[in-house]
């Protein structure tokens, strides 16, 4: 007897056609190879916890006014409060009925709080998307390649859950941590044979190390899930557009490397909502214009 699958049903049993029908999703290296001429686009998102004295419909609602096409939505660091008040208040329907109200796509969930396990049902009943946490910590240059087959080992039960979610996890390089400079960046790569783990990258912390962020994004190529459009400078100078940081190679060398998540402002530090929305709205026209 024949079996008959609606779209939803089709796209969830194939992982591959799912993450090229959702543009914001990572898109598989198979399916990059298929289709090697198709134009990059810049897609901007920006992170939740810029807005984290508002409540989550509120961000969601400043967010989407300052014409972002996504949102990152951060666990409890600094007391975020958007993620929990999202699992435990709004469940992944309601979640998916608040972005598509503002017309936001679930680009990522920030887990460094709690860890991607915790939320990792909801971000796949909300729709599906990047999950971003850190790696493991440093050690000596000679042990690398051994610590890092250690730690994609110990990841696999969270990969597994990223399949299972229809979702991806992305692993954030951090100074004093094992994903850090250039050369974790080629060992990850490299012993990385999972289409659903891959790298979020923080330009902030490997201009702490004098790194090229250009290399970075070349090492990366197809693993590159999440990008921080963030310059390591004091203040309001971390965001593009008001630091001193030309991100014009940045952009060239994403779309070189043709990444298909959301290119996404970022900036660690209490600031007040109306002046975060002026300085987002500084740095969204600065992204753009540089394309």
């Amino acid at each position: 007897m024949a079996i008959r699958m609606n779209r939803r049903q089709f796209l969830q049993r194939t992982p591959l056609v799912a993450a090229a029908a959702s543009p914001w999703l990572p898109l598989h290296p198979a399916a990059a190879a298929a289709n090697p001429a198709s134009p990059w686009r810049l897609r901007l998102s920006t992170s939740s916890i810029h807005f984290k004295d508002l409540p989550l419909e509120a961000a969601c609602a400043r967010i989407a006014a300052l014409g972002f096409e996504g949102v990152d939505i951060w666990s409890a660091y600094e007391n975020c409060p958007h993620l929990d008040d999202a699992l435990n208040r709004l469940g992944p329907e309601r979640l998916r009925d608040l972005l598509a109200q503002h017309r936001l796509a679930l680009f990522a969930f920030s887990t460094y709080v709690g860890g991607y396990a915790k939320y990792a049902e909801l971000l796949g009943g909300a729709g599906g998307g990047v999950a971003v946490q850190g790696s493991a910590g440093p050690c000596p240059p000679e042990e690398l390649t051994r610590r890092m087959k250690d730690f994609l080992e110990s990841v696999k039960p969270l990969v597994e859950l990223a399949e299972k979610h229809h979702s991806y996890l992305a692993i954030e390089n951090h100074g004093h941590a094992l994903l850090n400079g250039l050369d974790s960046f080629k060992a990850f790569t490299d012993l990385n044979t999972s289409p659903r783990l891959g790298i979020a990258l923080a330009p902030y912390h490997l201009q702490a190390l004098g790194a090229s962020v250009v290399e970075a994004i070349r090492i990366s190529g197809p693993q590159l899930f999440f990008f921080y459009a963030w310059q390591n400078q004091e203040g309001m100078k971390q965001l593009p557009g008001h630091g001193s940081t030309d991100f014009h190679p940045w952009i060239q060398a994403l779309a070189a490397a043709k990444y298909r998540g959301h290119v996404n402002p970022f900036m660690h530090g209490h600031v007040e909502p109306d002046a975060m929305a002026a300085a987002l709205t500084k740095s969204r026209d600065y992204l753009k214009g540089l394309v």
